[in-house]
């Protein structure tokens, strides 16, 4: 089976973490990049077996990522802390991992819908989040939209209302 690392950059998320990590059991490791968290961000990390790499505030948005990925293996899945994953996208990372994946693959993208005051907003453009170990370009914390990615089935949910 293909390994997938969760990589989340966090900085006080210790009020929404929760519900995204309880989505990720598709995941065989969780990376926390920590940019300086003063709540209860990374003790509920660690309740999940999160492995935590500390940049502190002032860390590059990418910092962490090579502890990620020793030997450049597996695929890496991006996530921002008030996310989380359908059942119906958790589903199709566990089929996508039991298969062989394609050597040519050059990212998989999903769909996001987001909370808003107004209910649920879909965004219509699939954002490229899982993406091979070796992946080089970045946009922040998010690997750069990659015309050619693969959209899974399932979105991610991100949750912006307290």
């Amino acid at each position: 089976m293909v390994p997938i690392t969760a990589l989340l950059h966090v900085h006080n998320d210790g009020l929404r973490i929760g519900r995204c990590l309880e989505t990720l059991r598709p995941c065989d490791q969780i990376v926390i990049v920590d940019h300086g968290c003063e709540d209860g961000t990374l003790r509920v990390a660690r309740e999940y077996g999160a492995r935590i790499v500390a940049v502190g505030a002032a860390g590059s948005m990418i910092g962490g990522l090579q502890v990620t990925r020793p030997g450049r293996e597996g695929w890496i899945l991006c996530l921002d802390p008030s996310e989380a994953l359908t059942e119906s996208l958790e589903a199709s990372l566990f089929e996508w991992k039991s298969e062989a994946v394609a050597e040519s693959a050059s990212g998989y993208s999903v769909f996001l819908r987001e909370e808003t005051a107004e209910g649920w907003v879909e965004n219509p453009i699939a954002q490229t989040r899982l993406v091979p170990a070796n992946w080089q370009q970045w946009e922040g914390r998010f690997p750069q939209n990659e015309a050619s990615a693969q959209a899974l089935e399932g979105e991610l949910l991100r949750f912006v209302l307290p």
